[in-house]
């Protein structure tokens, strides 16, 4: 696995992949993460990851075009994959994702699932509010999934 920090403007970004593709996007505030001794520093290996993410930020991308290798159960890969259908600058409910996936009942696995996204930022976690329209739980932090959203003219407070 190789993984390179990069700087960006919700903080400093924890990112890995290997042949199969990007496996992590991390956050500096959420839990801590450690290199496992089979991961090696990228050469230029994740410059396409990098580059996508820098043109994110400054407003000049809103689809990410990277070969995505998260791992997870079956459930949570179904969950991101639907996540990745939510429009750039939209939001949905955790009841409206577990609809798109025909599992109505499952809203809080749904927001387990959405909360073990290994890919944040690029596999958009961030689009999921509650209910009622307000932010709910984000690994990275409310101001954070708060900034990505105003970034995107999705949710204002």
């Amino acid at each position: 696995m190789y993984y390179r920090y990069h700087p960006s403007p919700i903080g400093q970004l924890l990112l890995a992949g290997d042949e199969a593709g990007l496996r992590l996007v991390h956050m500096d505030a959420a839990q801590p993460w450690e290199l496992a001794d089979d991961w090696y520093p990228a050469s230029n290996q994740l410059d396409a990851a990098c580059r996508q993410l820098d043109e994110y930020f400054a407003g000049r991308r809103e689809r990410f075009e990277l070969q995505l290798a998260p791992r997870g159960t079956p459930f949570q890969q179904q969950v991101w994959q639907a996540l990745l259908a939510i429009p750039y600058g939209r939001t949905c409910s955790y009841a409206q994702l577990a609809q798109t996936i025909e599992r109505p009942r499952a809203i809080r696995a749904v927001g387990t699932a959405n909360g073990a996204n290994p890919i944040a930022v690029i596999v958009p976690c961030h689009r999921v509010i509650g209910s009622n329209g307000t932010l709910t739980g984000y690994a990275g932090g409310l101001e954070r999934k708060q900034q990505l959203l105003q970034l995107e003219g999705a949710w204002l407070i």
